[in-house]
């Protein structure tokens, strides 16, 4: 006990973060993440606030990004901890934008068109229907393609805005979109041939 107080209270003691990390590995004792992660409060305030756009929730990112890092690093073994806490801190902001807004995650039928034409699609299904299968496809496509086809047809959100948003490149905002509206077609297109079977 009072080799961890020693080593909490001599800032001196431990230099690097390595140093504390292997306190910890070696102590188990959560006092000893206090020096490491007080160091990068600034660094992950900054983060929260470039994807959050929000000082209150960018300050409860911080708090949160605290309880998963403690939590992470019972079981995980890390070595470049700047480098993994910028992407819990990363990870942790985009799920936040992904559960942000105060409506179900849902595209307007008319703003995706389904077609061969990337901005010119159209399903001729019922109109209900098509809000139905959009909705379920929506569910299936995987995160990135989910999170720009949120942020730039729910949110409408331009290119560089998703890009400053999320981190991802430019060339790769625009596949995202383009792949998500390809994988919608062909999933809205199969449950409509399923729905035709079911009937016939």
């Amino acid at each position: 006990m009072n080799y961890i107080r020693a080593l909490i209270q001599d800032k001196n003691h431990l230099q690097n973060d390595q140093e504390l990390l292997d306190a910890f590995y070696k102590e188990k004792d959560n006092r000893l993440l206090g020096p490491l992660l007080q160091r990068y409060t600034l660094l992950l305030l900054g983060v929260s606030m470039k994807y959050l756009k929000n000082e209150t929730e960018a300050r409860d990112a911080v708090q949160q990004v605290f309880m998963k890092v403690i939590q992470e690093l019972q079981h995980t073994q890390v070595t470049y901890f700047k480098s993994w806490l910028y992407m819990i801190a990363k990870n942790h902001c985009l799920m936040q934008i992904r559960n942000r807004q105060s409506k179900p995650f849902i595209m307007d039928t008319d703003d995706v068109q389904i077609s061969e034409e990337p901005d010119n699609w159209e399903v001729h299904i019922d109109k209900e229907k098509k809000f139905v299968y959009l909705q379920q496809s929506l569910d299936e496509l995987n995160e990135d393609q989910k999170l720009c086809i949120h942020l730039f047809y729910v949110e409408k959100k331009s290119y560089r805005e998703i890009t400053d948003t999320t981190g991802y490149s430019m060339l790769q905002v625009k596949s995202f979109i383009q792949n998500g509206k390809r994988n919608l077609k062909i999933l809205v297109e199969k449950k409509q041939q399923n729905e035709s079977g079911r009937i016939r």
